[in-house]
């Protein structure tokens, strides 16, 4: 129980959309309405497997639905999300770039006029060993409220991260199909 008296679990999760908390309105970064997507797998791998599997265009459309993740692949270099059509469904900056354990991008939807209104998000993927295996942390972060950009990556990070770590356990991704939802 906590000092209020209420009863508090600790549940481990996979996702969670993060809402804004309570603030005093003197603490500037609290302050701020944001919505936050985050997802957390093990895969048994290496850190560099992992990190190379974010990185190579041919890889990630294995796992990603056809789509290639594009950059030159250091701080400062345009990103971009690509379908095999060559449609730019996202596009964006690396914000950081530390292989084998972090890489930080600067998102903006490309496709659907509603969700790029909302503008840019922040996309981090942190890599963590953890024994025979490595720690996945995706979190996607936009600075306003109630955003449906991350109800829409909240859709979609769980099953890209779940093809990513099939592929790369198993040699074969588990979903063939996306769809995406205008």
């Amino acid at each position: 129980m906590d000092r209020s008296g209420l009863l508090q679990a600790r549940v481990p999760v996979d996702l969670t959309m993060q809402l804004p908390r309570q603030s005093n309105p003197t603490d500037l970064e609290d302050s701020v309405a944001r919505s936050t997507c985050v997802y957390v797998t093990y895969i048994r791998t290496t850190p560099e497997k992992l990190w190379s599997a974010l990185t190579d265009p041919e890889f990630t459309a294995q796992y990603w639905f056809g789509m290639r993740s594009e950059s030159q692949w250091e701080a400062g270099s345009p990103w971009k999300l690509v379908t095999g059509e060559g449609e730019v469904l996202d596009s964006g900056e690396i914000v950081e770039f530390d292989p084998p354990r972090r890489l930080v991008i600067r998102w903006e939807n490309q496709w659907n006029p509603e969700l790029k209104a909302e503008g840019v998000s922040l996309c981090t993927m942190e890599l963590e060993p953890h024994g025979m295996a490595v720690k996945l942390t995706v979190t996607h972060t936009i600075e306003r409220d109630g955003s449906k950009l991350i109800v829409a990556v909240s859709g979609g990070w769980p099953k890209v991260v779940s093809n990513l770590k099939s592929l790369l356990e198993t040699g074969s991704v588990v979903l063939q199909d996306y769809e995406r939802k205008h």
